[in-house]
């Protein structure tokens, strides 16, 4: 029914924390599959793929990409991102009803401090984003990148929160500190 892409480039941790978090849908039946589209990861970001099953591409074109999702509907994330709570069923529901693009909404607990949400822009995928697949392949080109989709695409909220990826970057980094 769903697959779901990241794009990654030296997130081996990051990657690990949501590829178990789609394990539940995955076991509902809802993710069909997970393509990983790397961008010259040197770490081992290809075996954590490769070791819960999904797709690695290290040289890739997004059209030809998604053309080979084997699912109606392409779930975007970046790595380190997890949704949160009820979030395969509400997904079950949502494309049931076949609406529109869509985004999580974003962690209450998780939030950017102040200063940044109030002088920078939220990465395009930081609250994920779910579509169609005839939708996003009619949008893609050859050099284009997951983010370049999505931006300036409106969707509606799910009711579903999404742990965005900077909350796994940040605690990478305050580990190494």
């Amino acid at each position: 029914m769903l697959t779901v892409i990241m794009e990654t480039r030296d997130n081996e941790a990051e990657l690990a924390q949501t590829l178990s978090a789609l394990v539940a849908g995955a076991i509902e039946g809802l993710v069909s599959d997970v393509i990983i589209l790397d961008q010259g990861s040197k770490d081992g970001s290809m075996e954590v793929a490769d070791a819960a099953g999904c797709r690695f591409c290290a040289n890739w074109n997004l059209g030809e990409i998604l053309r080979s999702a084997r699912g109606e509907w392409l779930m975007l994330l970046e790595p380190g991102a997890r949704p949160l709570g009820r979030w395969v069923d509400e997904l079950l529901e949502y494309i049931a009803l076949n609406k529109g693009p869509a985004r999580f909404s974003p962690s209450r607990i998780h939030k950017r401090p102040l200063l940044k949400r109030l002088s920078q822009r939220a990465a395009p995928l930081e609250t994920g984003f779910l579509m169609r697949k005839r939708d996003a392949i009619a949008l893609a080109s050859a050099d284009m990148r997951l983010s370049d989709i999505v931006k300036a695409r409106t969707a509606r909220k799910l009711a579903t929160e999404l742990i965005p990826a900077w909350v796994a970057t940040s605690h990478r980094t305050a580990e190494r500190a």
